[in-house]
């Protein structure tokens, strides 16, 4: 059947960033389909562990700054000491700095550019050694709307998320050989931490809802179907694609 080419039972994912919002959601969409999560977190695993168990799968958490890449070979070999081998790699850690690019500073273009950009390759590359020994993996990237637009008094997050684009179809050719998937996700507007004080500005607020023609914020789990697909056997054969989830934003 159809269905049973995105089951992921009897696989192993792992998911960076995965103790609040977006991360979260596609953890616990993959613990859904079967799979189960090594989850990486800055600080702590907040309820993520738990929500993942009650799936039915296991979960073991890992505290790492992704910003430093000397932390990434260490997250490969513990997992693969853990659950045996990898299948799934999901780079969603990242972070935003909003301030009028006349002012930004060297600092908050590094600090974003390192977590958003840099670590996803060298995170990818890791995982990919292994990838190539097994004969196939699948990669997930966490684009954004900015991956396609510029944005405003974000000059950082949209360039990190232009390259996660780019690196997405640029790894994607030189892998695909090799049994490995390297695919996207851009998600829209999502209701997260990250949006809070756009949210809550009342007029701003009013002009992104005015923007999306699904006429609402997307959530978390709007994500599940996107990257449950993308992990899954039922696309073998899609590969450097950057999916939007944008409630329609990009198509208006």
């Amino acid at each position: 059947m159809i269905l049973d080419n995105f089951t992921l039972k009897g696989k192993t994912a792992v998911v960076t960033g995965c103790n609040t919002g977006l991360g979260q959601g596609l953890a616990c969409a993959l613990a859904e389909a079967g799979a189960d999560i090594f989850g990486v977190y800055r600080s702590n695993a907040g309820n993520t562990p738990s929500l993942v168990e009650e799936k039915g799968v296991k979960f073991f958490g890992y505290k790492a700054d992704l910003s430093d890449i000397a932390s990434i070979p260490q997250i490969v070999h513990t997992a693969l000491d853990v659950f045996s081998r990898i299948d799934i790699l999901v780079n969603n850690a990242g972070s935003i700095i909003r301030e009028d690019s006349l002012s930004f500073s060297e600092k908050d273009w590094d600090d974003v550019m390192n977590l958003n950009a840099k670590s996803v390759f060298f995170l990818s590359q890791s995982c990919a050694v292994e990838f190539a020994k097994q004969g196939s993996g699948k990669i997930i990237n966490i684009a954004s709307m900015l991956s396609f637009q510029g944005g405003i008094r974000v000059p950082s997050y949209t360039a990190s998320k232009s390259a996660v684009r780019g690196l997405t179809m640029s790894l994607s050719n030189e892998w695909a050989h090799l049994g490995i998937n390297v695919n996207a996700i851009a998600p829209g507007y999502m209701e997260t931490s990250n949006t809070a004080a756009l949210r809550g500005d009342k007029e701003r607020n009013e002009a992104i809802l005015e923007r999306i023609p699904a006429g609402r914020w997307g959530r978390p789990e709007d994500l599940s179907g996107a990257v449950v697909f993308l992990a899954s056997k039922a696309s073998d054969y899609v590969n450097g694609i950057t999916l939007p989830v944008d409630g329609g934003w990009l198509g208006r």
